[in-house]
């Protein structure tokens, strides 16, 4: 039994000191938190319409779009990432499968472009 306690302590420790944190964050949160935000501070921002309205009400499909366009290249970047960071032992091979793959992400990105669904106006 003293193994197991002296194996699992740390762990144990870890899980108190999270929770205890959380706890205080979360109280820390509420006391600060500002009660009355300014109106500019609740106002439409990026989606365009207010954030409290009915939420069966239509809006532009362009959200979609650029939002779809931002996970897209999010993830592009992403696997960019540690492709760059083992380029200097990398193979003929995968060196030109992430070619192909940037190639389609930019033939994806010109098409919309030329189709306007970047277009605001």
């Amino acid at each position: 039994m003293g193994q197991l306690l002296q194996d699992y302590l740390p762990i144990l420790i870890f899980l108190g000191l999270a929770t205890v944190l959380g706890i205080i964050l979360i109280l820390a949160a509420v006391v600060v938190a500002v009660r009355n935000p300014d109106p500019e501070k609740v106002s439409a921002y990026e989606c365009g319409f207010n954030a409290f309205d009915d939420a069966r009400m239509k809006f532009d499909v362009r959200f979609y779009l650029v939002s779809i366009l931002f996970i897209i290249f999010d993830l592009e970047v992403a696997f960019l990432f540690p492709w760059a960071v083992s380029f200097a032992g990398m193979s003929m091979v995968s060196f030109w499968s992430m070619m192909v793959f940037l190639a389609v992400l930019t033939i994806g990105f010109v098409y919309e472009w030329r189709k306007g669904a970047l277009e605001w106006n």
